[in-house]
């Protein structure tokens, strides 16, 4: 078993095991439909085992960021159905990230909508909005049948998303958004049975999850966590209080024979990461690198220590299109340009060079 070998993620065949990783890049404009920009973007990519699409919000008001796709309306799924056929046409496999923002968003990014959580707490921060950087809100407090609308609209998002072609879904529970914020002691301290103890704190994404895989098919179902992450105020400081949320998460997604769990921790090979790994079950795809790149050498060795089933990875899936033939023939790589990961257009998002004319 190594990086370039194929790998099974419960319904969907792999033939490497590089995961391209949900990456924000907001080129999707003020509608959220990806348009011939987002298809070429994603086209190029197909030769990655398995490409994990940007955060996808659900609903309107779950929008985090300007420049965001969706999967609410019918142009928005058109939309998606045309980045699934270019990938798969090079053939690619491609999952959608069905994520809610939560309190990560603003009324001038959401079109004027309100903001929510699981409990009335603002993040100590700005973020950008179509005025420029304001503070975070204090967010509505969802109550137990405005959670389970919302966990209705993951359903009804992750349907839209395979009826358009896409080979499955990963529910996004992880970086400070709404199902992690719900997971985190910091951001819950709902009294209901949604908060307070771990188990009841896990609650409301083993009920998301279940349904989603009850939905569209466990198989092409993955989920994203990113314990001890700490990040955008979803605090996770006590290891016994994490590893008894995440641990118990585990216990109640593995019966559902989930395509894959994937998980975002600076030490993929240490003890927690590898004890959810045992208690989930199944397959696992690691990624470290948020804080600095993964790179070919890290990769090649977590799957060739059997620390992982595969490997997400961001910043050199961005910059190399064909990253998979780089790696493989050891080649060198383009850099990457951060200045422009998050501006319009097509500089740095469609115009990295190829080994080869593609």
């Amino acid at each position: 078993m190594n990086l370039f070998t194929p790998v099974s993620l419960g319904d969907i065949e792999l033939a490497n095991r590089v995961v391209m990783a949900p990456l924000t890049r907001m080129r999707s404009g003020s509608s959220g439909v990806p348009d011939d920009l987002v298809v070429e973007h994603y086209r190029q990519r197909a030769s990655m085992g398995l490409i994990v699409t940007e955060g996808t919000y659900p609903n309107h008001e779950s929008q985090a960021f300007v420049g965001q796709p969706g999967i609410v309306t019918d142009e928005q799924a058109a939309g998606w159905r045309r980045v699934a056929e270019a990938v798969h046409a090079r053939g690619g496999r491609i999952v959608m990230q069905v994520m809610h923002g939560g309190r990560v968003t603003h009324p001038d990014v959401n079109g004027g909508r309100r903001v929510v959580a699981p409990s009335a707490i603002a993040i100590d921060g700005e973020g950008h909005t179509e005025k420029g950087k304001q503070p975070y809100p204090v967010p509505h407090a969802l109550t137990a049948d405005e959670a389970r609308a919302a966990l209705d609209d993951f359903v009804t998002a992750s349907r839209r998303a395979v009826e358009a072609g896409l080979d499955g879904v990963e529910i996004h529970g992880a970086n400070g958004y709404l199902l992690h914020e719900f997971l985190s002691p910091a951001s819950n301290r709902r009294t209901d049975e949604y908060g307070g103890s771990p188990e009841k704190r896990a609650r409301f994404v083993v009920e998301v999850v279940t349904a989603v895989a009850e939905a569209v098919g466990a198989g092409r179902v993955g989920l994203r966590i990113s314990p001890e992450h700490n990040i955008q105020d979803a605090l996770e400081t006590d290891r016994d209080d994490v590893l008894a949320t995440y641990g118990h998460l585990m216990d109640q997604l593995r019966p559902l024979g989930l395509a894959y769990l994937s998980v975002l921790h600076k030490e993929p090979a240490g003890d927690l990461v590898q004890e959810l790994r045992r208690r989930f079950g199944g397959k696992l795809v690691a990624n470290s690198g948020f804080s600095s790149p993964t790179t070919r050498e890290e990769a090649v060795r977590l799957i060739e220590d059997t620390h992982a089933d595969a490997v997400a990875v961001g910043r050199a899936a961005i910059a190399n299109p064909d990253l998979v033939e780089r790696w493989q023939g050891e080649h060198p790589e383009n850099e990457p340009r951060p200045e422009l990961f998050y501006a319009p257009g097509a500089e740095g998002y469609t115009d990295y060079p190829f080994l080869r004319a593609s």
